[in-house]
C-alpha cells in the first residue's frame, strides 16, 4: 500500500523534491528551504482557502432557512433534500465547497512525508540540514517539542475559525489538533517544519479573511449574536420581587386562617 501510493504521488514528489532544491541551491539550509516552499505552496492555495470561507459563510446565512425547511418536512426526508438542494441552486451555494482545500492539502501533506523520508538518500547532508535541538530532519524530535508546537500553532489558527461555528463544531476543531498530534507523533522533524509552517500561514490568512475579508461577520450577524448574548442572562435570571411576593403570600396564607376556620371555632 505504501508503495502504491508513493508511486500514485511520485509526480508531485519530484515537483516539491525540485522546489526544495531550488531554495537550498541560493545557499538556504534545508529548514528553512522547508519552510520557504511551504510559504510559496500555501500561497498558491490561497485562492482555494477564500472559496472555503465564501461557502463556510453563505452556509450559516442559509442556515435560518435551512432549519424552516427541515422543520416543515421533517417527516418527509425526501421532499426535505429536495428543498434544501433547490435552495443551495436558487442561491449558487456549494455545501461540500468548505471541504475543498482540506482535500487538496492532504495529497501535499502525503507528499512531503515521501519527500522527506528518501531526501537524504539522494541529498547526504539533508539528514544533518535542521537547527536548534533537531539537526536531523529525517528522525522524530526526541524532545516532543515539536509536536507540542504544532498542536498550539494548529490550535490558534483553527480558534479564529471556531469563534464563526457552532458550539458543537467548536469543540471539534479543538480537539482535532490534539488528535492529529498524537497521529503524527513519531514522524520525522523535517515534517513537522512543514506542518509548523503551514499553521501559521493559515493563521495569518486566517486573521486577515475573518477580520478584513469574506470571512468578516456583517453588521447585522453582529447585532443579532450581540442580542443572543444579552437576551441569554435575562431570561435565566430569576426575578426576585416574585419570589418575595411569592414568599410573603404564602406565609401570609399559613399564619392566617379562613373565615369558614373561624366559623367552626366560634361554635365549638
Amino acid at each position: 500500500m505504501t508503495n502504491f501510493l508513493e508511486r500514485v504521488f511520485s509526480p508531485l514528489t519530484n515537483l516539491l523534491g525540485n522546489g526544495l532544491e531550488l531554495f537550498h541551491a541560493q545557499g538556504l539550509p534545508w529548514w528553512l528551504s522547508i519552510a520557504l516552499l511551504t510559504v510559496v505552496v500555501r500561497t498558491l492555495l490561497f485562492p482555494l482557502t477564500l472559496k472555503q470561507v465564501r461557502s463556510m459563510r453563505a452556509m450559516q446565512d442559509l442556515k435560518p432557512e435551512m432549519d424552516r425547511l427541515r422543520a416543515k418536512y421533517q417527516d418527509n426526508r425526501q421532499k426535505q433534500q429536495e428543498e434544501l438542494m433547490k435552495l443551495y441552486q436558487e442561491r449558487q451555494v456549494n455545501p461540500l465547497g468548505g471541504c475543498l482545500p482540506l482535500v487538496i492539502q492532504m495529497p501535499i501533506f502525503i507528499t512531503m512525508f515521501y519527500v522527506i523520508r528518501g531526501f537524504d538518500k539522494t541529498h547526504p547532508d539533508f539528514a544533518s540540514g535542521g537547527i536548534l535541538w533537531f539537526q536531523d530532519l529525517t528522525a522524530p524530535d526526541s524532545y516532543y517539542l515539536l509536536p507540542i508546537i504544532s498542536a498550539l500553532t494548529m490550535l490558534a489558527a483553527s480558534e479564529i475559525t471556531a469563534k464563526n461555528l457552532e458550539p458543537q463544531q467548536r469543540w471539534m476543531m479543538r480537539i482535532l489538533p490534539v488528535v492529529f498530534t498524537v497521529f503524527l507523533l513519531y514522524f520525522p522533524a523535517g515534517l513537522f517544519m512543514y506542518w509548523i509552517t503551514s499553521n501559521l500561514v493559515t493563521l495569518v490568512q486566517n486573521y486577515l479573511i475573518y477580520n478584513y475579508g469574506p470571512g468578516k461577520k456583517s453588521p447585522v450577524a453582529l447585532e443579532k449574536d450581540n442580542k443572543d448574548t444579552k437576551a441569554k442572562p435575562e431570561t435565566n435570571k430569576p426575578d426576585a420581587s416574585l419570589n418575595a411576593d411569592s414568599v410573603r403570600k404564602g406565609t401570609q396564607q399559613v399564619k392566617q386562617p379562613s373565615a369558614s376556620g373561624r366559623k367552626k371555632k366560634r361554635r365549638r
